[in-house]
C-alpha cells in the first residue's frame, strides 16, 4: 500500500464525524473510584497489585507516593502513561485521590483478543507470501530475522496478538499531530502502522516461523522500532520524517537497539532532483550510515506512472509490487499491479514483492477499519493492497538477510536481492525491475566484497517545501502549510540541516531545528539514559474495543496557534489504498472532534502563532 504525504482532502464528506468507540480496555476490570478504594482499605491490610495511570505532568509524585506507603513500583508500562505497583490496601484510598493519577485499577490477567487462526492457502495469505518469496530457505536454517531491529515510520502501533510478545516492539518518539493525547501516543489510529508491522514481524504465541496455523510474518524474530509520525487520518508533514528519520539515525544503537532496516511506505510527487531534495537526502544519510532504506514505490497515486520521493534516489531500495495472478504456485499469470508505479524509464522500481491483497494483522476502531468493513477477514485480520505491503514484505525479508549475515552492507543487501530475484515473464519489463525476490538462492549467493553504490550523492540543501510536492496538509482554515519552514512554523534550512543530519546533531535531547518536540511525548530530554523496557510491550493486548472517552480527540495543537478542528487534510493516501482495493472508496475527510491537543503541548510552544503564508 502506497501512501502519499500530506494529502489535503475536501471532498463532500468533509465535516461529518465518525461516532466516537470507547477506548480498548487492557484489563478486565474496570478502575475503581475512591470510595471503592476506601472500603478496600478497610479490609486487612494486605499488599494488592495495581495499575496506576498518570495525568499529564504528574512526573514521579505517583511513584513516590507508592514508596512512601510502603509500596514497590514493578514495571513502567508507557502504552498507558502508568505503571504497576504492589501497595498496600490502607494506601489505595489516599493514592487514587492523588490530583496527579487518572486510576488506580487492579492488576488482572490481560485479555487476550481471539486465538482465531489466520487464513492460509490463498492470496495474500502471509502463508502464501513467505512462500512466493521462498522465505523457508531461511526459516529451515534457524533465520527468523532475530538481533534486527527494523524501525517503521508510519501512523503508529497497536498491540493486538502477534505484536504482544515482550519487547516485539519499541516505541521510539511520537512525532505525530496526535503525540500531545496520551490516550492515542505511539497507537496507530489510522491502521496502516499495525498492517505492515505484522508482515514485517508480526508472530502469534508460540508460532513457529512460516507457520500456517498461527499468523506469522516474513521475518518473526525481527523487533519493530515504531516511530509515530502520522495522525488518524493518516496527516503528517515532510519535516515531520525528517525528525523522524534523524532520530532513528542518531539511536540507531541506543540500549541494545540495532536498527538495520528501515521501512517508508509513503512518498510525495516531488520534481525536485534526488541531488537537492531534503527526504532524499535524509534516506541516504541512514543507508549510508549502515541502514537499509526500503522504499514503497508508489501507487501512481499522483496520476503517473512515475514512482514517488524518496523511492527516486537511486540508492535506496524501491519497491513495487506484483500481482500472482489466480495461479499463485506458478509465475507465469504474474503482472505487476495495475495500480503499481512502474518508473519513468530512468529510476524504475529496482524489483517487486508481494503487495495485492495481502492479509495482515487488523486494528480494530481504527479509521480504516471504521471505513472500510469490507477489508476485514474474520476478526483479527485486514486485507490491504499497494506498494506499501510490498515494502514491508522486502524490509523483513532484508531483516532475514541481516540475521543471517550481520555484516552485509545495505549495497550488498540490495545487490543480493536484485541478482536472486525471479524474473516474471509476463510482467512489465520496466515496472518489475529485476524481477520479484526470491530468498531461495539468497542464502547460497555471496555479495561480492567490493560492490558499492556510486550514484551521485544528494546535498539536502534543496528546498523542503519543493519536497512536499503537491499535497500538503492543512489547517482548520484550509489553508496549507508552505514555504520553508517546519511543522511548528519555524524557519528550514538545507545548508545548516544537512550538515546537522549527517553528523549525527540534528536531534540534542529534545529538540530539533531548534525547536523543543519533546513536551510529554517522551523523553523530554536524551533516550541515552533511559531503559527501553519500560516503552515496549509486555503482554498487554488491544481489545479490540478501539479508542476512548474522548475519542480520537480531533487534536489541533493548542492555544491560539493550529486551534479548532484539527488538521482536515488526509494524508498517506493519495486516492485510496490501492487504487482498486477498498471497493474503490477513498478516506472521507473526516476531522474528529476538535478538543485541544494541551496548554503544555511541545513545551509550551505553540506551532507558530501565525498563519503559514
Amino acid at each position: 500500500m502506497k501512501i502519499a504525504l500530506g494529502v489535503s482532502w475536501n471532498d463532500s464528506k468533509k465535516g461529518r464525524l465518525l461516532a466516537a468507540a470507547s477506548l480498548a480496555v487492557l484489563l478486565t476490570f474496570a478502575s475503581l473510584t475512591p470510595a471503592q478504594l476506601d472500603s478496600m482499605a478497610k479490609t486487612a491490610d494486605t499488599m494488592v497489585s495495581v495499575i496506576v495511570r498518570e495525568l499529564p505532568g504528574a512526573g514521579d509524585a505517583p511513584e513516590r507516593a507508592v514508596q512512601a506507603a510502603g509500596g514497590e513500583v514493578t514495571r513502567e508500562i508507557g502504552i498507558i502513561r502508568g505503571f504497576s505497583a504492589e501497595i498496600p490496601t490502607s494506601a489505595l484510598g489516599e493514592l487514587g485521590s492523588m490530583s496527579s493519577v487518572h486510576s488506580v485499577t487492579p492488576d488482572s490477567k490481560v485479555r487476550l483478543q481471539s486465538t482465531e487462526a489466520p487464513p492460509t492457502g490463498q492470496v495474500g495469505s502471509m502463508d502464501t507470501v513467505n512462500d512466493l518469496i521462498n522465505a523457508a530457505s531461511f526459516y529451515s536454517q534457524g533465520y527468523t530475522g532475530q538481533g534486527v531491529d527494523v524501525a517503521l515510520i508510519d501512523s503508529g502501533v497497536v498491540p493486538v496478538e502477534g505484536l504482544t510478545a515482550p519487547g516485539k516492539v519499541i516505541n521510539g518518539p511520537d512525532l505525530s499531530l496526535e503525540s500531545q493525547d496520551s490516550n492515542v501516543r505511539y497507537l496507530d489510529t489510522f491502521g496502516h502502522g499495525t498492517h505492515l508491522a505484522g508482515i514485517i514481524a508480526g508472530k502469534d504465541a508460540g508460532a513457529t516461523a512460516g507457520s500456517t496455523s498461527k499468523f506469522t510474518g516474513v521475518a518473526p524474530g525481527a523487533r519493530i522500532l515504531n516511530v509515530k509520525v502520522a495522525n488518524s487520518q493518516g496527516a503528517t508533514d515532510v519535516s515531520q520524517v525528517l525528525a523522524a528519520i534523524d532520530w532513528i539515525v542518531q539511536h540507531r544503537s541506543d540500549n541494545g537497539m540495532n536498527v538495520r532496516v528501515l521501512n517508508l511506505s509513503f512518498g510525495t510527487d516531488s520534481t525536485q532532483s534526488y541531488l537537492l531534495d531534503p527526504l532524499a537526502y535524509a534516506a541516504e544519510v541512514a543507508w549510508h550510515k549502515g541502514i537499509v532504506v526500503v522504499v514503497a514505490a508508489g501507487n501512481q497515486q499522483f496520476g503517473d506512472t512515475a514512482i514517488n520521493n524518496p523511492a527516486s534516489d537511486p540508492y535506496v531500495i524501491a519497491v513495487g509490487a506484483n500481482d500472482p495472478g489466480s495461479n499463485f504456485k506458478s509465475k507465469g499469470d504474474d503482472t505487476i499491479a495495475s495500480w503499481s508505479a512502474l518508473g519513468d524509464g530512468i529510476r524504475n522500481p529496482d524489483f517487486v514483492a508481494p503487495g495485492k491483497s495481502v492479509v495482515s494483522l487488523r486494528n480494530p476502531g481504527s479509521n480504516v477499519d471504521q471505513l472500510h468493513p469490507e477489508g476485514r477477514v474474520g476478526t483479527r485480520f485486514f486485507k490491504g493492497s499497494g506498494t506499501s505491503q510490498s515494502s514491508a514484505v522486502v524490509a523483513g525479508a532484508a531483516a532475514l538477510l541481516l540475521s543471517h549475515r550481520p555484516n552485509l552492507t545495505p549495497d550488498q543487501v540490495k545487490w543480493l536481492l536484485a541478482k536472486t530475484a525471479s524474473n516474471l515473464p509476463g510482467a512489465d519489463a520496466m515496472g518489475q525491475g529485476a524481477g520479484q525476490i526470491d530468498l531461495k538462492n539468497t542464502m547460497s549467493t555471496n555479495a561480492p566484497t567490493w560492490y558499492t553504490q556510486t550514484w551521485p550523492r544528494s546535498t539536502g540543501t534543496g528546498s523542503l517545501d519543493a519536497s512536499r510536492g503537491t499535497v500538503r496538509i492543512v489547517d482548520p482554515q484550509g489553508t496549507p502549510i508552505s514555504g520553508e519552514v517546519d511543522i511548528f512554523g519555524n524557519s528550514w534550512s538545507g545548508n545548516s540541516w544537512s550538515g546537522n543530519s549527517w553528523s549525527g546533531n540534528s536531534w540534542s535531547g529534545g529538540s530539533w531545528n531548534g525547536n523543543s518536540w519533546s513536551g510529554n511525548s517522551w523523553s523530554g530530554n536524551s533516550w541515552s539514559g533511559n531503559s527501553w523496557s519500560g516503552n515496549s510491550w509486555s503482554g498487554n493486548s488491544w481489545s479490540g474495543v478501539s479508542w476512548s472517552g474522548n475519542s480520537w480527540s480531533g487534536n489541533s495543537w493548542s492555544g491560539n496557534s493550529w486551534s479548532g478542528n484539527s488538521w482536515s487534510g488526509n494524508s498517506w493516501s493519495g486516492n485510496s489504498w490501492s487504487g482498486n482495493s477498498w471497493s474503490g472508496v477513498s478516506w472521507s475527510g473526516n476531522s474528529w472532534s476538535g478538543n485541544s491537543w494541551s496548554g503544555n503541548s511541545w513545551s509550551g510552544n505553540s506551532w507558530s502563532g501565525n498563519s503559514w503564508t
